[in-house]
């Protein structure tokens, strides 16, 4: 019974100083990496969403210029979230060009 009282108390012990070390301030140093580190994490998901939403525009003018090819007429359907911003206006040029030089190599059904 001793024993595992001796347990009990140890782990509560542990238990509490790690409560208490966790809401100790943190020094400069700490404070400057986490920053620095949330700074990282931010462009990090930031140029990820970028190459997301270019890959999305190259699938999206490819299958425009495959169904153009076919004779077919396409409309884009945008979704809620897909706001018209200063980035994607810069890949509407690229995505147009791409979509028109794909359409004039694609041989052309008479």
């Amino acid at each position: 019974m001793t024993t595992l009282r001796a347990l009990l108390v140890a782990g509560l012990v542990v238990v509490s100083f790690s409560l208490a070390l966790a809401k100790l301030p943190m020094d400069d140093n700490a404070k400057a990496a986490a920053e620095e580190k949330k700074a990282k994490d931010a462009q990090a998901a930031e140029v990820a969403k970028q190459q997301q939403a270019r890959a999305e525009d190259r699938v999206a003018a490819r299958y425009i210029a495959e169904q153009k090819a076919m004779g077919k007429t396409v409309t884009p359907q945008m979704g809620p979230s897909s706001a018209p911003s200063a980035a994607s206006g810069q890949a509407k040029p690229a995505e147009k060009s791409a979509a028109d030089s794909a359409a004039a190599k694609a041989p052309t059904k008479q």
